[in-house]
């Protein structure tokens, strides 16, 4: 098993964006695609124009490879955002992009649906599937019909 860096030990609060918090174990089922999916409903982030603090619900969805992240350390990271100056679609693409590095997984997709300021919410998505394989294809699928189905917004 894969020594855990923050499981089971006091727990650090870093205020600043902090991508090494992440920890990661080994997938123990490799060879059999699923889902793993988290949903975040308080994270924050800072406007980096105004300075407000922006809230948002990321999802998190991946079919792992090798290594599986730890929920842990995923909380922590995405708490990391707190003090971090960033429109909406650098966040999700910034969590896409370290879970990528990190993890390599086969596809992963990341949605934020943040609360309205000014009387406008910004739902930014975004994807990966690993080049040259069905995942990809599944990707870029994804991609273009995620939104077929848009939700009844009803000011969250």
């Amino acid at each position: 098993m894969t020594d855990l860096k923050i499981l089971g030990k006091k727990t650090d609060y870093n205020f600043n964006y902090n991508p090494e918090i992440l920890d990661v174990f080994d997938n123990k089922h490799p060879e059999t695609d699923f889902f793993v999916k988290f949903n975040a409903p308080e994270f924050t982030s800072l406007c980096p124009v105004t300075g407000q603090p922006d809230f948002a619900t990321i999802y998190i969805s991946y079919i792992p490879d090798k290594k599986l992240v730890e929920s842990k350390s995923l909380k922590l990271y995405l708490f990391s955002f707190r003090n971090h100056s960033a429109f909406h679609e650098d966040c999700i693409n910034i969590i896409m992009k370290d879970l990528i590095q990190l993890l390599q997984p086969k596809y992963i997709d990341v949605l934020g649906k943040f609360m309205p300021r000014g009387g406008l919410s910004i739902d930014p998505f975004s994807n990966y599937g690993q080049p040259g394989t069905k995942y990809e294809k599944m990707a870029w699928f994804r991609l273009k019909n995620h939104d077929l189905n848009p939700e009844n917004i009803d000011n969250r």
